[in-house]
């Protein structure tokens, strides 16, 4: 997990936040009563939109979730100002493993993908009495269970971090690791609220406010480091987090109020639905727990390498799934409900269809990204990150496990891609028995390679264990849907000769960009626009290499990104006198 990122809200990898479909409904006028004394007319049109209204709020979710990456990586890049790879981030970054692991599992997990379908169906049928009372006996259920769980990691604290979390920090950032856990442990409780606010709105079409709660969380965070750090250290940055995670769960709480929320302080286990609900649950649940607890090993291990171990490989991490958030979530998010409609149709072909038609962009842009992320690795971690107290010491730390996790970069692609498929088709247990697999064979690749290769030995175990779970899940797809669609293997043979021309490309790049975007080598601004301008070239060659191969997903891609900026540029060209002459020279 990333620091910070307080139970995933902008977390990477498998994000229980990420599975839950978002249709991309629009947010219908509230009533102001109660949903219960409503007329039934009136509460089945608090869950109907418009064609305009889905547009609109699928601009502000769009726009949301933009708005959350930047604030999260304008996050990070403070944050390794401030405390760059010494021993107090570390601390910080072992702290959240706990918390985090609580509310991606029970709170996330229960109010994410198994949740919505069952409270959503009470919603259509206009039973809104059986709808709260199921939402009611989830978050009491859930609420009861990471207190519970909370409390007993409070007590515990100290031998689950000396011995589990992080074995091999200094007894100093030890004691300071149980400090930041203990109070860290507040923040899965009150994300915890609002992920249930999430999931109740979310299934009443509206969602503006629990797109807008990231964002919140984020700015407090932030608002922490500029304003609590300077006095209080890392101690105001996890007073922060908590800050933060009340808000995320404050702004939603006036979009439940308007939707009729009627919580009781009861538990009943017979409630309506329930017994659904669990059967959606456990196996994601599991599924989560194996990533989660899989990291928590790789933690212990990276906490052998020095107090600055774990908080480089985090640095990696986070910078790995920049790439991976923007095209491996946007992509199996949309194609996960087509999916499930054409499965639950017994439409097997043309589930088989749509996925290859996911899977053919997505490989044709993580590959590049792939490889430009191993090649620029340098350049890259140091103008991110390099200010403040991330110097040079900071960066040769965390390029290294930055160019394993690249590599393996296609394979986090192909197992969200792969996973969302079981899913669609109903089949949660195969994704559970590959993740739980996996974490056997990634500790016996750290225990082999953090020896001769270190952090970035941990870095690929990871890599190479999410191969193998990529495989397996692919085998027991083909088996499952019949053989690839035809041309596949020629289409991938072209992809392959445009990376191979790519590769060539950045690596006659990459050594003049490493050299000149070391920390304090050269003017900042300079180095960034040598690494835009290094990104840009690589990008025009593969595209070009693409282009004279016929790969046709470059016009896929490419075209509709330039008729959507070719505006853009126009008016901007108008308000530039010399580029509006030039554009009036172009079009005469």
């Amino acid at each position: 997990m990333v620091p910070g990122s307080g139970g995933g809200l902008n977390a990477a990898g498998r994000s229980v936040m990420a599975t839950t479909p978002v249709p991309g409904a629009g947010e219908p006028t509230l009533p102001l009563v109660p949903a219960a004394h409503a007329p039934t007319e009136r509460r089945r049109a608090v869950r109907t939109s418009s064609p305009a209204g889905l547009t609109q709020s699928a601009a502000i979710v769009s726009l949301a979730f933009v708005a959350s990456r930047v604030l999260g990586l304008l996050r990070e890049v403070l944050f390794a100002g401030r405390f760059g790879t010494g021993g107090e981030a570390s601390a910080y970054a072992a702290a959240f493993k706990v918390p985090d692991l609580l509310f991606l599992v029970i709170m996330a997990g229960s109010f994410g993908a198994a949740f919505i379908p069952v409270y959503a169906g009470f919603l259509q049928r206009g039973d809104d009495e059986r709808a709260w009372a199921l939402a009611t006996a989830v978050l009491n259920a859930a609420a009861l269970a990471i207190l519970v769980l909370a409390a007993a990691t409070f007590v515990l604290a100290g031998p689950i971090v000396r011995y589990l979390v992080a074995p091999g920090l200094s007894p100093l950032y030890q004691d300071l690791t149980v400090d930041l856990m203990r109070l860290l442990l507040l923040s899965p409780i009150l994300l915890g609220l609002g992920i249930a606010a999430k999931g109740i709105l979310e299934a009443q079409n509206a969602f503006a406010l629990p797109a807008l709660a990231p964002l919140v969380y984020n700015a407090a965070i932030i608002g922490a480091l500029l304003v609590l750090v300077p006095p209080f250290g890392i101690t105001g940055l996890s007073v922060g987090v908590v800050i933060g995670a009340g808000l995320h769960f404050a702004i939603q709480l006036p979009g439940l109020i308007r939707s009729g929320l009627r919580w009781r302080p009861r538990l009943d286990l017979h409630t309506a639905g329930l017994s659904d609900v669990w059967r959606l649950l456990v196996p994601r649940v599991v599924g989560q727990a194996a990533f989660q607890i899989n990291f928590v090993i790789v933690t212990a291990f990276a906490s052998r390498e020095g107090d600055a171990g774990i908080i480089a490989l985090n640095y990696a991490w986070q910078l790995m799934m920049l790439p991976h958030g923007v095209l491996a979530l946007s992509v199996s998010t949309v194609i996960f409900p087509t999916m499930a409609r054409l499965w639950s149709e017994g439409r097997a072909d043309a589930l088989s269809q749509t996925f290859e038609r996911g899977l053919r962009p997505l490989l044709y842009l993580t590959i590049p990204a792939a490889i430009g992320l191993f090649a620029f690795r340098d350049g890259i971690v140091s103008v991110i990150y390099g200010w403040g107290a991330f110097d040079a010491a900071s960066a040769r730390a965390v390029a290294p496990p930055l160019a394993w996790f690249a590599l393996g970069l296609v394979f986090y692609a192909l197992v969200e891609v792969l996973t969302r498929t079981f899913y669609a088709m109903q089949d949660t247990r195969t994704p559970v028995i590959a993740g739980v697999a996996i974490i056997v064979l990634n500790v016996a690749l750290c225990a082999a390679l953090v020896g001769p290769l270190g952090l970035a030995g941990l870095a690929l175990s990871l890599s190479l264990s999410t191969a193998v779970e990529a495989t397996i899940l692919a085998v027991v797809l083909v088996r499952r849907l019949g053989a690839r669609q035809p041309g596949f293997g020629f289409w991938l043979f072209r992809v392959t000769m445009a990376a191979l021309a790519l590769g060539g490309l950045v690596w006659a790049m990459a050594p003049s960009l490493s050299d000149v975007t070391v920390p304090g080598a050269a003017p900042r601004i300079l180095q960034v626009a040598l690494l835009g301008f290094a990104v840009g070239i690589a990008g025009l060659g593969y595209g070009l290499v693409s282009l004279i191969g016929g790969v046709e997903e470059l016009s896929q891609v490419g075209v509709p990104l330039g008729r959507r900026l070719a505006p853009l540029a126009r008016r901007a060209a108008r308000r530039v006198p010399v580029l509006g002459r030039v554009t009036r020279r172009e079009r005469r």
